[in-house]
């Protein structure tokens, strides 16, 4: 498939890489149904390891079986699939030169009650072996552990890079002194942002930012510098400009399972906002087959509307 100009543009921005981790954010671009939009919907599966199997696949128990979400990404057109070693182990095989993959590279569990951290589950090695064109990596900005974890991605990065892999950041801040409240604030968010834009991520994920601000000095630089953030569209334009101005691929959590209502509503201010995508879970893969998989494909003609609207102006 020939690269589109919004493609292009993209890729310009990533130079600095070697021509095997272009050449995977290409493909991941160039996949499924959003292919050569410059958008992204991608399909997360680590809520088991990360909240447990009945909290993640009671409501639709087909889901249990590792194989009903590499069949799920493909048929929804996902542009690409990210989950654990065990998942990605299991069809990596079957589906890694049908649909991108990504093999989240650390992950937490719900049952562990200190400080928010994340620990090292797999390897960029299992990554290659895997047939995988990126590496995911969680970071929590904020937290005691943050210090630990940059370092950890620090050497993953070059790790993954060297071996011609893209990495993808999810960027969350938790923990130390910051208030629940804190975890979503524009102001925050955008700063995690930021922090794993500088920390070499190729595609940072984050969460839609709410119209909360952190603290009072923020507060004064958002007033004093007229920066907008009553709409939703808005904060995410933030985020972006905060990720390199927009030189950053920036993707969104799906978030808590929520009814399609709110779900098509956040999409639709995250894309007007500019944003480069989502990368959606549970509010996907807990409904029935059908039903998540019409969901998606609502998901990505928002995203590929918007990527219209972009190229016109």
């Amino acid at each position: 498939m020939k690269l589109t100009e919004r493609v292009e543009q993209i890729l310009s921005w990533y130079q600095h890489e070697n021509e095997g981790t272009i050449n995977n954010i290409k493909r991941l671009l160039m996949s499924g149904t959003l292919a050569g939009t410059g958008k992204l919907v991608i399909l997360p599966v680590d809520q088991g390891f990360e909240h447990g199997p009945s909290k993640s696949f009671a409501m639709n128990q087909d889901a249990y079986d590792p194989e009903y979400h590499f069949k799920f990404a493909l048929d929804a057109g996902c542009n690409a699939y990210a989950a654990p070693l065990g998942f990605i182990e299991h069809g990596a095989y079957k589906y890694a030169d049908k649909i991108p993959l990504i093999l989240k590279l650390n992950n937490s569990e719900s049952i562990f009650s200190g400080e928010p951290g994340q620990i090292m589950t797999s390897s960029v090695e299992d990554a290659e072996r895997l047939g995988c064109v990126a590496v995911g990596f969680s970071i929590y900005p904020g937290s005691n552990n943050a210090p630990k974890m940059y370092e950890e991605l620090r050497e993953i990065t070059r790790k993954a890079k060297s071996k011609g892999l893209a990495v993808v950041v999810w960027s969350y801040p938790r923990g130390g002194s910051l208030k629940k409240e804190d975890e979503t604030a524009v102001d925050v968010v955008a700063y995690a942002a930021h922090i794993a834009a500088q920390m070499g991520a190729n595609i940072i994920k984050i969460k839609p930012p709410s119209d909360y601000i952190s603290s009072e000095d923020s507060k004064k630089i958002f007033i004093d510098n007229a920066i907008p953030t009553q709409e939703l569209s808005d904060r995410v334009s933030y985020c972006i400009q905060s990720s390199f101005n927009g030189k950053r691929i920036v993707i969104f959590s799906g978030g808590a399972a929520k009814n399609k209502e709110d779900i098509i509503s956040e999409i639709t201010g995250i894309a007007k906002g500019g944003g480069f995508g989502s990368i959606v879970g549970r509010n996907s893969f807990q409904r029935p087959y059908h039903e998540g998989k019409s969901l998606m494909k609502e998901i990505m003609t928002i995203y590929s509307n918007e990527s219209t609207n972009i190229l016109k102006s």
